[in-house]
């Protein structure tokens, strides 16, 4: 394996483009576009500010740099590398901004989630939608860039705007049945939405795409609920996990429950097949001690090599208990994803943080 020099970088900035060609990496307020395959520096651009979000457009053809402090947005060119567009927000401020999927408008939330400001890099043209929720995951695209569903909060009640991304029309607005919306995802289909409500309670609803209420899961009460959702590539199952140490996948026929996971502590099923990651290092003889000094810890001979073996049950998963005292607490599915042929899922329990389970669907 090889390895580059060192860039500088800053934030954590650096982000490849989506066709792999590129790769672009903000120093302050500096943005370097590289290409991947020899590191050269193919443009410098400079900002009006220290650079804080970068994200390329669907297309590889432009990049946005924000600036939140100052509610600036700054977009360049790599086709026409004298071109370039600022978009200020002013009064108003800015939190977040994000690409639309045709990669030619770009959403900017404002200060207080008061609105949202589409603005076209096409027609110079600007459009505003208020009232846009606060929460884990509120504005969420079909996976083909036709809808836009945005999560909105008006006289203390939930609702969901579904929007024509071609000329930004309002298709569907509904108010949705739940008490404090965390978040929304479309199917890969773009046929059904699922809505989840707030951890404080277990409620899951699926909407059509003109607003219809399909169905609504809740799998317990009076504790802790929802903590992740995850649709399968197939947009056959829906994938939920939760506060429990449970997945639970729901069909896309009935949206009942056919499948449920748990992540116990103790493995006695010896149908299921527990990998350990193994280390070993080199073992170096009295000659290699000798000239030791004279080694890098990069050198082979103090290199870390690993494998994995099976181990036999009962297996004792290490688990970390969580403060109660504290919010958020690190327990329960949070990450979770399918095979691209929806035969697995891959969960990761947050109280076990060294252990990935694999489940067959």
């Amino acid at each position: 394996m090889n390895f580059s020099e060192v860039f500088k970088h800053s934030n954590q900035l650096c982000r490849f483009s989506p066709d792999g060609k590129y790769l672009a990496t903000c120093v302050q307020y500096r943005l370097v576009v590289r290409d991947v395959n020899t590191l050269q520096i193919l443009h410098l651009y400079t900002c009006l500010d220290q650079i804080q979000q970068v994200e390329w457009s669907s297309d590889s053809l432009f990049i946005l740099c924000a600036m939140f402090k100052r509610g600036l947005i700054q977009v360049w060119s790599l086709e026409q590398p004298d071109w370039h567009c600022k978009i200020d927000e002013g009064s108003a401020g800015l939190v977040a901004s994000r690409w639309s999927p045709d990669g030619r408008h770009i959403l900017n939330t404002t200060e207080f989630h008061l609105r949202v400001t589409v603005w076209s890099l096409c027609t110079k043209s600007v459009s505003y939608i208020k009232y846009p929720k606060a929460c884990q995951q509120g504005i969420d695209f079909t996976k083909d860039g036709r809808y836009l569903a945005l999560a909105e909060r008006r006289d203390c009640k939930d609702y969901i705007s579904i929007f024509v991304c071609n000329d930004w029309q309002l298709l569907r607005h509904f108010e949705s049945e739940t008490q404090d919306l965390a978040g929304i995802e479309w199917s890969p289909n773009g046929c059904v939405l699922a809505v989840w409500d707030t951890c404080l309670e277990y409620k899951v609803l699926l909407y059509s795409l003109d607003g219809r209420l399909l169905s609504t899961f809740s799998a317990y009460e009076w504790s802790l609920g929802v903590k992740s959702v995850m649709w399968s590539p197939s947009s056959q199952f829906l994938a939920i996990g939760s506060y429990d140490e449970k997945v639970r996948i729901l069909n896309h026929v009935t949206w009942k429950k056919i499948i449920e996971f748990e992540h116990p502590a103790t493995i006695n099923n010896p149908k299921i097949v527990v990998y350990k990651e193994v280390e070993k290092r080199a073992v170096l003889g009295n000659d290699d001690l000798s000239f030791h000094h004279n080694l890098t810890m990069g050198s082979s001979l103090f290199s870390t090599q690993s494998k994995y073996e099976v181990s036999p049950a009962p297996v004792q998963v290490p688990v970390i208990k969580p403060d109660p005292e504290r919010a958020n607490p690190k327990i329960g599915i949070a990450t979770m994803a399918f095979s691209s042929d929806n035969r697995y899922l891959a969960t990761k329990n947050d109280n076990m943080p060294n252990d990935l389970w694999t489940c067959r669907s």
